[in-house]
Order: C-alpha cells, then structure tokens, then sequence
C-alpha cells in the first residue's frame, strides 16, 4: 500500500512540475513591437559601425603595411553566408510587423 502511495506520489509530483513550468513559459513575457524596433535601431547602428570600422582598417593598412585585418571580412563566403542569413530573418520581420 506504501509502495502505491509512494509511486502514485511521485507520478503527481512530476506531473504538477511539468504543468508548473508550461503554465510559467506561456505566461512569460514576448517581445513587444517596441523592442522590435529598438532591435531593428541596434542592427542598422551595427552595420554602420561595421562599415567604418572597414574604412578605418583600409586607411591604417594604407599607412602600415604589416597590419593584418582579423575581423569578419565582406567579401569571403564563409562570412557572408550567416550575414545575409541574418539579413533575411530582419526582412522578413519588417514585413510581418510595418
């Protein structure tokens, strides 16, 4: 009788956590459309930076010839590929929310 209390216990015990956390993941918080465009700000100020950081390793590799450029660089593939990846998903994501 213990054994059957015990299992029965244990079997509602799981169950009662399992509900306890779907009830916690439905009700937690999503992203607002003010996030998303503070998102969207933060990317385009990303890509900005990014394009003058390229300037500036052209001028310091113009001045010092032994400077070698370690960053992400636009013109391989192997940088491009997640790049335009990335540049899909935020297009597709302007289209679903303007």
């Amino acid at each position: 009788m213990e054994e059957a209390f015990v299992v029965f216990a244990g079997i509602a015990s799981i169950i009662w956590i399992i509900l306890h956390y779907v009830t916690k993941w439905k009700s937690a918080a999503t992203i607002t459309t003010d996030d998303e465009a503070l998102l969207d700000d933060l990317y385009q100020l990303a890509r900005r930076l990014d394009e003058r950081m390229d300037t500036v390793e052209r001028l310091v590799a113009a001045d010092h010839p032994d400077f070698e450029n370690t960053r992400l660089l636009p013109n391989r593939e192997t940088d491009n590929q997640p790049l335009r990846e990335l540049e899909r998903m935020m297009n597709e994501k302007k289209g679903e929310y303007r």
